[in-house]
């Protein structure tokens, strides 16, 4: 090669191979490396063949030697030590100013702690969710990078090129904010992936439960949902898959095993949710149907000797009850997006980041799993208002979850009648119900804590007195026989 190149990237997997294609079609040199040196080679002679600005290293030096300054690489390679591993072998070549990217699927508290012991070198760390799978690596991801903002002006160029683009041709690709605040966000998308899927499939449990649809008609009612508020990415799927059939010509879909796999990140996002003390109902009910689907043989069991009520005792008016579905399903979907944006928003002041929610929603319209028309009225809703404290306090959510009201109610006391489980129905349901309730019943959990463990209560100010302070926490003696010391007051 006549000239220094322009981006290294390290990880000769699928996602990797078609990422170096992506950069190249955009007419940027890049040099590619991989641990086994030997897979660089069989990239570059089959895969890569042809591209003249796709280039070759077979060590770390090698791959110093051909970038431009500051140097720039992205590893994707598997979160954890691997990550680690590269980075310091980085370090022996690279300087002050040169540029450093995870785009790997990495907890962004490893993030957190690579951006700081970088930052003390003087390097700049990026972290990067990267969403799309092989095809959106090899034809246009959604990335969301965050780390040392130094870095952003000479990566922003490439990244927003190779990036999907939404509907306004404006890349899927913006800048989210400090330390880990990448991964952070893709940990957050892959849970809301989660919940979406488990709606979707709540959907067409009650479809072949209640109305005893065929796949195929169930795959018709999806195609028709993905032209109105549903359009989205999984909906599209769910239709093919619900088509598709075997050889034999039976649903492919009905010969799978009812346990769902999953790798971990969902249950990230519900536990760091719960670590913060934001109640992502919807999305930890979605990681718990999956924990529940891999009990299948204990199911089994229980279903020779547990009665309930039957799906095909429940009659109701099909199309009715299809409208009534289709409001629960985006009701639902409403309600796991409300709640994902408020952990951003609850992370932003725990970690003192300054997060771009606004950002974080045009990233979502294209390239990632969860891409759907609806992020565009996310995005709208942060643009005019970047500090909301919530998406139901837009008018355009408002007035949707209010018209989805009636149908999303129908179907949860349809779904409890017929005895099918709709966990993240039903919690989304008991959520948004509580969060619209001035007063909740915890004013009488807090009466028992403090009368079982002197936890002690504060009082409305509507009540305070001489003897009632308001904002004070405030102990008593319950049945006369207890003490007035009162133990420590907390929130948990």
């Amino acid at each position: 090669m006549s000239a220094l190149a322009d981006i290294g990237l390290i990880g000769l997997a699928v996602m990797g191979q078609n990422l170096i294609m992506n950069i190249a079609d955009h007419g940027y040199d890049v040099v590619a490396y991989n641990r086994t040196t030997a897979k660089v080679d069989h990239f570059l002679a089959n895969e890569a063949k042809g591209y003249k600005n796709i280039h070759g290293a077979h060590s770390i030096k090698e791959l110093a030697d051909k970038l431009k300054k500051p140097r720039r690489v992205i590893m994707l390679v598997k979160a954890g030590d691997a990550v680690d591993n590269f980075i310091n072998q980085l370090l022996e070549h690279f300087e002050p100013g040169d540029i450093i990217i995870d785009g790997g699927n990495s907890n962004y508290v490893d993030s957190n702690r690579r951006y700081e012991e970088l930052k003390q070198k003087g390097l700049l760390f990026v972290g990067s969710g990267v969403s799309g799978g092989e095809e959106g690596a090899r034809y246009g991801p959604s990335l969301m990078p965050g780390g040392d903002e130094r870095a952003w002006p000479h990566i922003k160029g490439i990244f927003q090129d190779i990036a999907a683009k939404a509907d306004t041709g404006e890349p899927c690709c913006d800048w989210v904010g400090p330390a880990g605040s990448g991964h952070f966000v893709k940990m957050v998308h892959n849970g809301i992936e989660y919940g979406d899927m488990q709606i979707i499939c709540e959907a067409y449990d009650l479809m072949r439960r209640v109305l005893d649809m065929s796949d195929s008609e169930m795959s018709d009612v999806f195609a028709k949902w993905n032209k109105g508020v549903l359009d989205s990415f999984l909906i599209e799927i769910t239709r093919d898959v619900l088509k598709y059939n075997d050889a034999d010509g039976k649903p492919m879909v009905e010969k799978i095993m009812d346990r769902a796999g999953q790798k971990g990140t969902g249950k990230w996002t519900a536990m760091n949710a719960l670590d913060i003390g934001i109640p992502l109902t919807l999305i930890g009910e979605a990681v718990f149907a999956r924990c529940l689907s891999s009990m299948k043989e204990e199911r089994v069991a229980a279903s020779k000797v547990l009665r309930g009520p039957s799906g095909a005792n429940v009659k109701v008016h099909k199309e009715k009850f299809l409208s009534a579905l289709e409001s629960a399903l985006y009701a639902s979907k409403i309600i796991s997006y409300v709640q994902g944006f408020q952990l951003f928003n609850e992370a932003a002041r725990e970690f003192n980041w300054e997060l771009n929610n606004a950002g974080i929603a045009l990233m979502w319209r294209g390239g990632c799993i969860i891409r759907s028309v609806f992020l565009k009225n996310i995005t709208n809703a942060f643009r005019q208002n970047p500090k909301l404290d919530s998406l139901l306090f837009d008018q355009f959510f408002i007035d949707a979850i209010h018209k989805a009201d009636q149908g999303w109610r129908e179907t949860n006391v349809t779904a409890f009648q017929a005895g099918v489980p709709i966990p993240c129905f039903s919690s989304a349901l008991s959520w948004y119900d509580g969060y619209r309730s001035a007063k909740v019943p915890a004013n009488l959990i807090q009466a028992q804590r403090d009368y079982f463990g002197a936890h002690t209560f504060r009082v409305l100010p509507e009540y305070a007195s001489d003897t009632l302070p308001e904002g004070k926490d405030i102990h008593i003696n319950w049945t006369g026989k207890g003490g007035n010391v009162s133990s420590s007051t907390y929130n948990a």
